[in-house]
């Protein structure tokens, strides 16, 4: 009986460490690790069919209706592994890659290769534009996309941090799907 309750005594004993371990273990990654990745997801309806909101914005060559905006360049057109490079006011660039175009699905997705986090605060981004019905005719233009902040590691600066890419990144889409809405409504 003595060496019975030895062994419980010394699993109990092992339980508790293991426990204790473990719950170090869980709360560890809490305090360790670098950043999450972030999303932002933008929509809007415009009062026009869907091919036409499509046709603005199929060709990856163009982002003319982007704000900010003031040049595009590119090569391979709307291919698998296309890019462009837009040329911002003030003179920034971002250079982008088209991974998937999917006409079928009005729909395609990018992703930044280049761009100065002083100018957009975001490292390893990628994005998809998508274009679906919306009730009486309209269509819904989606733009969501998902990043890191553009310091990697812990405590960034406010500039850098989670909150500013966030913040940065809605502000973009916004801008673009409202002056989408209002260049494709009033004909231009």
């Amino acid at each position: 009986m003595r060496v019975t309750i030895g062994r419980r005594t010394a699993v109990a004993a092992v339980l508790a460490v293991a426990g204790a371990a473990t719950l170090t273990a869980a709360f560890t990654p809490v305090w360790a690790h670098g950043p999450t990745r972030q999303k932002v997801r933008e929509s809007i309806e415009i009062n026009a069919p869907q091919d036409k909101v499509w046709a603005a914005i199929r060709n990856f060559q163009d982002m003319s209706w982007l704000p900010p905006v003031t040049k595009t360049e590119g090569q391979k057109g709307n291919e698998i592994g296309a890019t462009r490079m837009l040329t911002l006011t003030g003179g920034a660039t971002v250079e982008e890659e088209l991974y998937k175009y999917e006409p079928d699905l009005l729909s395609y997705s990018y992703r930044i290769t280049k761009v100065d986090v002083k100018v957009l605060p975001v490292t390893n981004y990628s994005s998809t534009l998508t274009v679906s019905p919306a009730p009486d005719g309209k269509a819904k233009l989606e733009w969501a996309g998902a990043f890191y902040r553009g310091y990697p590691n812990n405590d960034p600066p406010p500039e850098l941090s989670d909150e500013a890419a966030r913040t940065a990144v809605s502000g973009l889409y916004k801008a673009g799907l409202e002056a989408l809405k209002k260049k494709i409504e009033s004909g231009s």
